[in-house]
């Protein structure tokens, strides 16, 4: 798996100071998209042990609340198999921060995956250019989803992920 990049300290991909990780490769190739540079499956480099070992030590601190992968798409099945043995690395070292996973794809279509059981937000759906809304938090367009897994997971109905600013 290649990654475009890694930030140490986002605060646009998820809630508090996030280390926010840019796979490479979608298939999805959404128009209007934030980073189509990500699309190219060989962007960027290839992810390796030392790169995980630069996340762990930026997860150490403890401002950070937490991982995001987003990209490129982490569901792609050239990048499924590493972004799930990142996820199951860091929630065994510290299940504390928080995972969340930004994919064009919806959650019907891939609820059943492995990487679900480390994952604690997915935001999905592909970005609609039409339905852009620069005042959404944490998602591009009217369509995407803010899913909480576990809450998910227990009831069998999507529940969706609700901040403190949203309208009930």
């Amino acid at each position: 798996m290649n990654y475009s990049k890694i930030n140490i300290t986002d605060i646009a991909n998820g809630p508090g100071v996030r280390v926010s990780l840019f796979v490479s490769g979608c298939r999805n190739r959404c128009p209007g998209c934030f980073n189509p540079e990500t699309w190219d499956f060989n962007h960027g480099e290839k992810f390796t042990l030392s790169t995980i070992s630069n996340l762990l030590s930026a997860l150490d601190k403890s401002y950070i609340s937490g991982l995001t992968i987003l990209g490129g798409d982490p569901l792609e099945p050239e990048n499924l198999g590493v972004v799930t043995q990142i996820c199951k690395i860091i929630k065994t070292i510290n299940c504390d921060k928080t995972i969340w996973i930004y994919t064009g794809y919806t959650y019907e279509n891939f609820k059943d995956i492995e990487l679900l059981k480390y994952v604690d937000v997915v935001v999905d759906g592909k970005f609609i250019e039409s339905q852009k809304d620069i005042s959404l938090q944490f998602r591009g367009s009217k369509n995407q989803r803010i899913i909480d897994i576990k809450a998910t997971k227990s009831t069998g109905d999507i529940e969706m992920w609700i901040t403190k600013t949203d309208k009930i």
